[in-house]
């Protein structure tokens, strides 16, 4: 596995501490009136899933969030990139229903007005704010979709993905083990566009397109732990479960890595 792996993180506090790169939500930022300063590089998930899960449209602005965005540089540090306010492609976020015990109010639009949407979005971020390391993100529901969602950052924004330094790949989470996500990932490729970060991969989607990824970021190690009650040792008498524990996801992060990388 080549990909920097990113630790996703629902605790702001760790980016004093953790000592390894960590990836890390604006919903959970934006409460704190004092931030912690950053041991290590990370970056910012904008928290797309989260706002179109819960309202089916962003409530947030794009000129707010670069205004957090902008602190977070300055008060934290060490702030390597962050995701624009992108449109996730995903059937259940554009139908809604329930997923997973998780209530979607659904955008009920097309895939092609989220990669619109999308496209535009990180235009409007960047000319507000140039200063700021926003990525790029293609979005889509198939292979062909996520190429004309490349070719759509050219035709309606003049961005040619295939000179960026890092674009999300995003809307690939459920299919990182299968097939469909090294198609595209292989597609993406092949059209140029090889610098990719990797969105909610986690063990088995390393280990199968880590080697085609530049970094990929993961909070399973939270949801594992909450789901089956794991503790780690000595831990039974602090917490109910380890989901918000720092021991365990650093423990977790080195065992995804040393399985990624066949060891």
């Amino acid at each position: 596995m080549r990909a920097r792996f990113l630790l996703g993180s629902h605790q702001p506090g760790w980016l004093g501490k953790a000592g390894v790169p960590l990836f890390i939500c604006d919903r959970r930022l934006r409460v704190y009136k004092t931030l912690p300063r950053a041991a290590a590089p990370w970056a910012v998930d904008s928290g797309g899933f989260t706002e179109l899960q819960k309202y089916g449209r962003w409530t947030v602005g794009p000129a707010e969030y670069v205004a957090r965005l902008r602190r977070y540089r300055d008060e934290i540090g060490h702030l390597q990139w962050a995701a624009p306010q992108d449109w996730m492609c995903e059937p259940i976020v554009i139908n809604g229903g329930v997923a997973a015990g998780q209530r979607f109010a659904g955008t009920h639009l097309t895939v092609a007005e989220h990669q619109r949407r999308t496209v535009l979005n990180y235009a409007e971020l960047t000319t507000l704010a140039p200063d700021l390391p926003i990525i790029p993100v293609v979005q889509g529901n198939t292979t062909d979709a996520y190429l004309r969602c490349v070719d759509l950052y050219q035709s309606l924004i003049g961005v040619d993905l295939t000179t960026m330094p890092l674009v999300g790949l995003g809307s690939v989470c459920r299919r990182q083990a299968t097939g469909e996500a090294g198609q595209i990932i292989a597609a993406l490729h092949a059209r140029g566009v090889r610098h990719l970060h990797g969105f909610g991969f986690k063990t088995l989607g390393l280990m199968a397109h880590g080697d085609k990824l530049a970094s990929a970021d993961s909070l399973a190690w939270s949801f594992d732990a909450r789901k089956r009650n794991k503790t780690l040792p000595g831990h039974g008498a602090r917490h109910k479960n380890c989901a918000n524990c720092l021991p365990f996801a650093l423990q977790w992060r080195t065992g995804v890595l040393a399985a990624a990388n066949g060891r």
